[in-house]
């Protein structure tokens, strides 16, 4: 089993770089989903088919990280059902997540089918490299993070831009904690018990999912 690498804030030195971090800590952490974003298609238990990336190619490397901060499920997904996994780098904790090796372009597309945007133009992350967040829109994957840099590239993700005390929190459903965990487990950084420990306690989870639960769905 690897460890995972702890992801420290931090100033990012290159104002243009051509790879990123990927850094996904819901559903694309499992690469067949991500392959959805990247090839397009529908994956299995999802109600969305996605177009795909300009770029095609899968990830050069995904390596499991830790992020300062706290995962939580809310608001309520048109693709899967219940609460979506959210990001919130303000929270005490630690949140597992994996990073996907790509090009900043594939980011850019990537964020843009998460915003529900149609893919094909370039992100300008000068704001979100230099201080850290920048918000696009209002939308709940519309603020973009830096969690800081692995290998000299920035660690890049998209949440919400609000906190997870200031929002109603949703349990999510049995397909979204399947595909999540799952790929928690496929990083192979943390063992069943871990993930569905992880997963259980997180808020909006926490009392609607038990760690057997999410054992059970893993290890079928």
């Amino acid at each position: 089993m690897v460890g995972a690498h702890a992801i420290e804030p931090g100033a990012v030195e290159k104002p243009a770089p051509q790879r990123v971090w990927y850094t996904s800590y819901g559903s694309n952490m499992h690469l067949g989903r991500l392959a959805s974003y990247i090839e397009g298609g529908q994956p299995p238990g999802a109600a969305r088919a996605y177009p795909g990336c300009r770029d095609r190619r899968m990830p050069s490397r995904s390596v499991p990280v830790e992020l300062r901060g706290a995962l939580y499920f809310a608001t309520e997904s048109s693709v899967w059902g219940g609460g979506r996994a959210f990001y919130d780098p303000e929270q005490e904790g630690r949140v597992c997540a994996r990073a996907h090796l790509v090009s900043a372009s594939q980011f850019a597309d990537i964020a843009a089918q998460e915003m529900y945007r149609s893919p094909g133009e370039d992100l300008d992350l000068s704001a979100v490299l230099t201080s850290g967040v920048a918000r696009l829109g209002d939308g709940r994957y519309e603020t973009l993070v830096c969690a800081g840099q692995l290998d000299g590239l920035p660690v890049l993700t998209f949440t919400a831009p609000w906190h997870a005390d200031e929002v109603t929190l949703v349990p999510p459903s049995r397909a979204y904690v399947h595909v999540l965990a799952s790929g928690l487990l496929e990083a192979g950084a943390w063992d069943a018990d871990t993930v569905a420990a992880y997963v259980a306690s997180s808020p909006g989870a926490a009392g609607h999912w038990s760690e057997q639960a999410i054992r059970a769905l893993i290890t079928a």
